[in-house]
């Protein structure tokens, strides 16, 4: 692959990328991703043979984004609990969430990407492995990758309802920090001293 072409498949990462935080997973066409890239709407097939490729390319910055974030999240409650890791990943995760609704949208749509294909499985896998194994810090007793995806189900749901505007009408709450400690309590029990 020459350098031209390195550099292209690149910009049209970096385009999806944009374009997923303007307007949206469903925005992501490849016709318009080339359009925006100044190329024809054939060129991205040289470097991305299906359109699911090139969604599951764009969808690993994400997880390569994240990923960064709950490196950042351990390095900073080094010496805490697993219990406290678990809920400033969470909040990570939900910040996350909220900030790049489109790129979260489209990162766990693992039934129209290639998640298999080009590492995404690789960078995704080992997030939530991560957490699972603070999960069962926590529950030692319990099936930690099982409440690992309820709670990680729980998050998900939580930011897609939160950013809906569901549950501020319904609850009336205006932060999601209660509700998220009402999620961890629910799935890890509640911390110790608590009731």
């Amino acid at each position: 692959m020459t350098e031209s072409d390195t550099n292209l498949r690149a910009r049209l990462v970096d385009v999806g990328v944009a374009l997923v935080a303007a307007e949206g997973a469903e925005a992501l066409t490849l016709r318009e991703i080339a359009r925006r890239t100044g190329v024809s709407h054939g060129a991205p097939r040289r470097h991305f043979p299906t359109h699911l490729e090139l969604l599951s390319a764009i969808a690993r910055r994400g997880f390569t984004d994240l990923a960064g974030e709950v490196e950042a999240t351990l390095a900073e409650t080094v010496g805490a609990t697993a219990r406290e890791r678990i809920a400033a990943l969470a909040r990570t995760y939900l910040r996350f969430a909220l900030e790049h609704p489109g790129m979260h949208e489209l990162m766990f749509r693992h039934d129209v990407l290639e998640s298999g294909h080009l590492g995404l499985r690789g960078t995704s896998l080992p997030l939530f492995g991560l957490f699972a194994d603070l999960v069962g810090q926590v529950s030692p007793g319990a099936d930690a990758r099982r409440t690992a995806g309820a709670l990680w189900a729980a998050l998900h749901g939580l930011a897609q309802l939160w950013r809906w505007g569901s549950l501020q009408l319904a609850t009336g709450e205006q932060e999601f920090a209660p509700l998220l400690d009402t999620v961890l309590n629910a799935h890890l029990g509640p911390r110790d001293g608590e009731r």
